[in-house]
């Protein structure tokens, strides 16, 4: 597994200010969602003004932009919240503007009145504001006729469904983005533990250990990508292929997720070993054994056809996993360091595809 190197140069001065490279990251990564709100807003308001010839559909097009947005999570049941989240608001407004006409209290009472409706239905935020914007709107701008803006609403949340699935964001590179990053941390997670052990270092076995404990919100986006991937590949029928990948990472990722967690406990270990000054290299050699093998797994993020190599790697770690045999005379600690490496060994294993069972079966009993 191939890491970033040690040192490398930091923009100063006029580049760091200027520099465009992460303004074109972000367009390129918005593309399709830029296309998705442009489609449907587009698309809404001709529908409504041309077809059922309202007027100026206003909210046909801004319920699209306020529901697809440029997030990541795209998933069709967030979308369909926000949808109902902007309805609710609307029709709350539109039956107000009935009963009560309109004005400075009128505005008030159905902001108000939204926002503990919308409260009372959802847990979510966001649901609220998206329903007090709507209504704020409503009570705003007239209308030539009650409920307009409603079936404008309407129009808007099918459109913004329609092209979540028939133009897709594209899950699949979202999901491996973020699979490579948290191989990637932990990778330099695991090389600050390694040249800790190996040196005797007690500080950066102690860096090794905060950069473990920082993968958690890196496997919470992989995770968030996944489940919107597969919301999404549900509902899309130019996703279909995709669904059984979708399916293997989510399988890698749960197996990694559990590695991750091991890894603290190696670190941990590491870091109270490295107490004493003294060098370890057998376990360093051990642990570096394992990043590789990780290495692999990591390539089959991108090609199925690695699961063979990292299976194979894993396993020739796994069978050495013996701390008596491996370490005779060591310390308990020491001891206790190469054990706490097996669970580690194993869910990598089970990232591979190899059923827990066997993944156990690989490493020594003891």
């Amino acid at each position: 597994m191939s890491g970033p190197a040690a040192t490398s140069a930091v923009p100063t001065g006029w580049r760091a200010r200027f520099d465009p490279r992460p303004a074109l990251v972000r367009v390129a990564e918005s593309g399709i969602p830029i296309v998705q709100i442009v489609v449907a807003a587009t698309g809404a308001y001709v529908f409504a003004h041309i077809v059922l010839g309202h007027p100026a559909p206003l909210l046909a097009a801004t319920v699209t932009v306020s529901s697809l947005g440029l997030v990541r999570d795209a998933r069709p049941r967030r979308v369909l919240e926000t949808v109902l989240g902007m309805l609710l608001g609307i029709l709350v407004a539109e039956l107000l503007l009935l009963v009560a006409g309109t004005g400075w209290w009128q505005l008030g009472l159905t902001l108000a009145l939204t926002l503990v409706v919308a409260r009372f239905l959802s847990p979510q935020a966001s649901f609220a504001i998206a329903a007090a914007i709507q209504s704020l709107i409503v009570m705003v701008i007239p209308a030539t006729a009650p409920f307009l803006r409603l079936v404008d609403g309407i129009v808007g949340g099918v459109a913004a469904l329609l092209v979540t699935a028939l133009i897709p964001r594209n899950p699949l590179r979202a999901a491996l983005r973020d699979g490579r990053a948290v191989f990637a941390a932990m990778e330099n997670a695991s090389a600050a533990i390694t040249q800790g052990l190996r040196r005797g270092d007690r500080m950066r076995a102690e860096r090794g250990l905060e950069k473990s404990r920082a993968l958690q919100p890196l496997l919470d986006s992989w995770r968030s990508s996944l489940e919107s991937g597969r919301a999404i590949a549900r509902i899309s029928p130019f996703l279909r292929r995709g669904r059984d990948e979708l399916v293997r990472q989510e399988r890698i990722r749960e197996s990694v997720d559990l590695a991750t967690r091991n890894l603290r406990v190696v670190a941990r270990r590491a870091v109270y070993l490295c107490d004493d000054g003294m060098p370890r290299p057998v376990s360093a050699d051990v642990l570096a054994d394992i990043v590789r093998g990780a290495g692999f797994v990591r390539d089959s993020l991108d090609d199925l056809g690695f699961e063979p190599a990292a299976r194979a790697a894993l396993v020739a770690v796994a069978a050495r996993l013996d701390p008596a045999t491996l370490l005779p005379g060591a310390s308990f600690g020491e001891q206790n360091l190469i054990a706490a490496m097996r669970p580690l060994v194993v869910d990598l294993l089970t990232a591979t595809g190899m059923p827990p069972d066997e993944a156990r079966a690989a490493v020594p009993r003891i």
